[in-house]
């Protein structure tokens, strides 16, 4: 019988049925083994058995049973999972995720053998060898003891902490899984496609709670006073949605209209902030429930403010982790932007519950199927339920946000692959957020609302519980049933339209289109072609499907016509005397009107600007300053068309112009042109006075918006009436010992006047320090680094990097708010390459977007060949890491952008100075507001 035996491990350790063998490149190390208890074989006669770094498909988990002991005294934790597995190919190794575990058993229950598990840390993966076959068809429970420290850093498990008013440092343990992080915690199948089932106890001490996806359905009393907590099975979900929180914090909790109880959870002394969280929650929970007509498919719904955590959120199913300032509001120190803020973080987490929970993509290059619907679903979700807040003024400026970063070379499709960590997390980035957003918006406006819902309503009905890909979604949408009848997508006159086709052109392929429109007689001319603001000589030739709309004068009608070739043309009739492309800019596409076509909608602009809407009348200022950064359009053209500016009276276009003129300023000032500067401060600030007559959170979400903007951008160019108003309101709260409320759209310009003297330095850096208000301290940390005393930054930089007064989640927003002061430019960058190391070491993963922030927000503004050269040979010397990293692309591509902007326009702002701007500049806002100041001078005037 023990010859039988040595030869079953014999041959079972040369035929790996189901796997590939060939290994000798791979990094391997073996597990220890638990003392006493002998392997029967020894690794040394195996090798690795998997190349891949995508799991083999052979091997499914089905059910989790993971029981967790953390220490948070110690800060390690212990555990076991039992994995329920289905074989589906015979083979002898079971090959899954592992990461910074410390394997100290695995085995195959019922077969009484102790199990070899080989490492191959590159690619994060253990492999178990079984001496007996896994027999196709079968199941078995793979079960596996292991431990670690704590994480360091935002993921896996990992260790937070908070310190009460009395000083005391308190800790906590939590985690954020997604994309790759769960084999941090405990060995699983870490991919999306995994779904299985999962059953989690934590174990505790009384002092603390914890905290699961689902509720909890029994505690027990352990030997040692230790609580064990049993949570019950959760629905079946992928292993990046695993949540659960070790802590003390306190909760509030309200019930939804169909029963699902949601809880607020925050440190103690924070729980009169978690009010107003719980109301949007439950308003945002019914919404969704209605909006999809599909139940919510858990008991509960938490939301949890973790006060070391990287990104705004995670939406982890039934556990939604959150920053503190994604959360937390406190009337006495939040502005209305604060509030905003937290009610659109709050409806993207939640409308995950169904996009990305409920149905998840198959593979992360599909991720914009997560997150473009969850970020366009902000908007949804908000419009409905606070209509108050016109988050519908914001979309425009995600687009916005969109084109920017697709019209360079280092874009990327919306679908792209995505295999190592690196890559994956580098996923998660404006593409598939904003332009992910974008689209969505664009294909709901091509196909209708009613359309867009019931399609989406399939989709989420028919991969329930599932995995999809970007087919499936545009299969639910071309073949939608209303009204007994299939719509097959019917539009423009065309019976059916190839809905895969259309949308493959935005999905699959990197960029955004031109449109080029020429005017003949009752013709438009139309061409299509990539904007670039960056253009390569073998840029290769791109072609859109684009469901362009338009607007004449002749007619209220919005007209709708699908262009799918690279020239088209469109009937007006010669009666219409101009026409608008892409109506309320519902399309994402860039239109340029050639020949004498800006002067016509310019001169629109100034004799009746009211005949476009006020997304009409943004999106020409976008465009037109878009096309001066391409090289498409003079400065002076986009000049003349914000000259109607005087006569506007809507916040968004207003400040779209504004937002342009302070763009100039902000370049101009870092390259020191001093005399320009000067100048062109003087000409944007001129008109601006009125609006420092009230300093109050009263008026319109709007017009606190527009006050907020134009008092910073005041007080930025030395203004001296706002400098004199801000101090006066400074000294007051200085004397008040910090007891004083300032208006919270105004706090951070009062901070950072005061933050030019020492004393007002140092006192402002004592009360972030004790301050229990997130949003109060963001505004205290942005105001410290507008200070031009370049030892303070200094000092804010090795603060951050210590990560004890200003902590490590905060370090690359620290960072790019030095860069952005014209004192603390050089000194980010420098800082940045004296400290890269450590940074990529602190920020945990290279592919962060932390780390991309970092990257692309510094080198973000320098605008000299010099400069370029500088960044290339940086980025040569970590050519290893860069290489990685499409962040270095788009900060060189950014950097090339401004050079040529700077080439193409400086001498033209020099030569219009000083007449032109005067003209132009000064009077952007007189008439505006002229209108303005009665209204708001009256609702609150001179408030101290």
């Amino acid at each position: 019988m023990a010859l039988v035996k040595l030869l079953e491990l014999l041959l079972c350790s040369f035929f790996l049925v189901g796997c590939h063998s060939s290994q000798s490149s791979q990094q391997v190390s073996s597990a220890p083994h638990p003392k006493g208890e002998p392997s029967p074989l020894g690794e040394d006669n195996l090798s690795f058995p998997w190349s891949r770094l995508r799991l083999p498909r052979y091997i499914i988990p089905l059910h989790y049973h993971l029981v967790l002991q953390p220490n948070l005294t110690t800060l390690r934790f212990t555990g076991s999972v039992q994995i329920q597995i289905d074989v589906q190919n015979n083979s002898n190794w079971v090959v899954l995720h592992s990461k910074g575990l410390q394997i100290s058993k695995a085995t195959i229950l019922d077969h009484n053998f102790v199990l070899p598990v080989l490492h191959n840390p590159s690619h994060e993966q253990i492999g178990i060898f079984s001496p007996r076959v896994l027999s196709s068809g079968q199941k078995y429970f793979l079960y596996i003891e292991f431990g670690a420290e704590f994480a360091e850093g935002f993921y896996g498990f990992y260790k937070s902490t908070y310190k009460t008013s009395k000083g005391e440092t308190r800790t906590l343990a939590s985690t954020h899984f997604e994309p790759t992080s769960a084999r941090m915690a405990f060995p699983c199948f870490d991919e999306p496609s995994f779904k299985a089932n999962f059953s989690i106890q934590i174990r505790r001490s009384p002092q603390y709670i914890s905290l699961s996806n689902m509720p909890i359905v029994k505690t027990v009393e352990l030997h040692g006073g230790l609580l064990e907590d049993h949570f019950a099975p959760s629905v079946k979900m992928s292993t990046y949605l695993v949540a659960f929180v070790i802590c003390d914090f306190k909760s509030v909790t309200a019930t939804t209209t169909s029963g699902i109880k949601v809880s607020i959870y925050a440190a103690p002394e924070k729980w009169e902030q978690t009010h107003y969280a719980l109301e949007v929650a439950v308003k945002m929970l019914d919404f969704y429930e209605e909006y999809f007509n599909i139940p919510y498919p858990l008991p509960k719904q938490d939301l949890i403010a973790i006060p070391d955590f990287q990104s705004g959120a995670m939406e982890n199913w039934g556990l939604t982790t959150y920053r503190e300032t994604s959360l937390l509001y406190d009337p006495l120190t939040s502005s209305v932007s604060d509030k905003l803020w937290v009610t659109m973080v709050i409806g993207h987490e939640l409308a995950h519950q169904w996009f990305g929970n409920l149905v998840t993509m198959k593979w992360w290059n599909d991720i914009w199927l997560n997150e473009g619907f969850a970020r366009y679903m902000e908007f949804i979700s908000a419009e409905a339920t606070y209509p108050n807040l016109k988050v519908e003024e914001y979309l425009l400026h995600t687009c916005f946000a969109a084109i920017g970063h697709d019209s360079l070379n280092s874009s990327r499709p919306i679908s792209s692959p995505a295999e190592n960590p690196t890559q994956i997390k580098e996923m998660f980035d404006t593409v598939s957020y904003e332009k992910g957003a974008c689209v969505l918006h664009m294909l709901r406006h091509f196909l209708t609302d009613e359309v867009f819902q019931s399609g989406i309503v399939r989709y989420l009905r028919k991969y329930s519980f599932g995995n999809a890909q970007n087919q499936d979604l545009w299969d639910s949408l071309a073949n939608v049933r209303l009204n007994g009848r299939f719509l097959h997508c019917q539009h423009s006159h065309r019976e059916h339209l190839d809905l895969t086709a259309i949308m493959n052109t935005w999905t699959l392929q990197k960029g955004i289109p031109l449109v080029t429109v020429t005017r003949k007689g009752p013709r438009l001319l139309l061409r299509q072609h990539r904007f670039l603001k960056t253009v390569l000589p073998s840029d290769p030739h791109f072609l859109w499907h684009i469901p362009l709309t338009y607007r004449t004068d002749t007619s209220s009608i919005i007209h709708r016509h699908l262009m799918t070739s690279t020239s088209d043309s469109i009937h007006i009739g010669e009666e219409a005397s101009w026409v608008k492309i892409n109506s309320d800019m519902t399309g994402y596409y860039v239109v340029h009107y050639e020949d004498d076509g800006w002067d016509v909608m310019a001169k629109l602009m100034r004799e009746n600007h009211t005949a476009l809407s006020y997304k009409d009348r943004t999106h020409l200022i976008h465009n037109a300053f878009q096309l001066v950064s391409a090289g498409h359009l003079s400065l002076n053209k986009a000049m003349d068309l914000i000259g109607y500016l005087q006569l506007e009276k809507h916040t968004v276009p207003l400040l779209e112009g504004l937002g342009y003129l302070e763009a100039f300023y902000n370049l101009i000032e870092k390259i020191n042109e001093l005399e320009l500067t000067k100048d062109l401060g003087v000409r944007i600030r001129q008109p601006l006075l009125c609006m420092l007559q009230t300093w109050s959170d009263s008026g319109s979400v709007s017009e606190r918006r527009l006050r907020s903007e134009v008092l910073s951008l005041a007080c930025h160019l030395d203004y001296p009436p706002c400098l004199e108003r801000a101090n006066q309101h400074f000294q007051e709260w200085l004397q008040s010992n910090g007891t004083l409320n300032l208006p919270t759209d105004v706090a951070e310009t009062v901070y950072s006047v005061g933050a030019q003297h020492d004393h007002g330095w140092n006192s402002l850096l004592d009360t972030y320090k004790i301050s229990l208000s997130e949003a109060q301290k963001n505004k205290i940390l942005q105001a410290l680094t507008s200070s031009r005393d370049t030892e303070k930054l200094q000092r804010l930089l090795q603060l951050g990097l210590e990560g004890k007064v200003i902590r490590s989640q905060d370090l690359s927003s620290l960072i790019l708010m030095v860069a952005r002061n014209p004192k603390g430019h050089y000194l980010a960058w420098n800082f940045v390459k004296k400290n890269w190391d450590e940074l990529v070491e602190k920020l945990v993963f290279l592919g962060s977007f932390s780390i991309r922030h970092i990257l692309i927000g510094t080198t973000g503004q320098f605008s000299s060949p010099d400069d370029l050269i500088e960044v290339q040979l940086f980025f040569e010397s970590i050519k290893e890491q860069a290489s990685q990293l499409r962040a270095t692309q788009i900060a060189l591509d950014n950097m090339k952008k401004n050079i040529r902007w700077i080439q193409r326009n400086l001498e033209i702002l020099r030569k219009c100075r000083p007449a032109q701007q005067h003209a132009i500049i000064s009077d952007v806002f007189r008439f505006f507001l002229r209108e303005r100041c009665f209204t708001m001078a009256n609702i609150d005037s001179f408030v101290h």
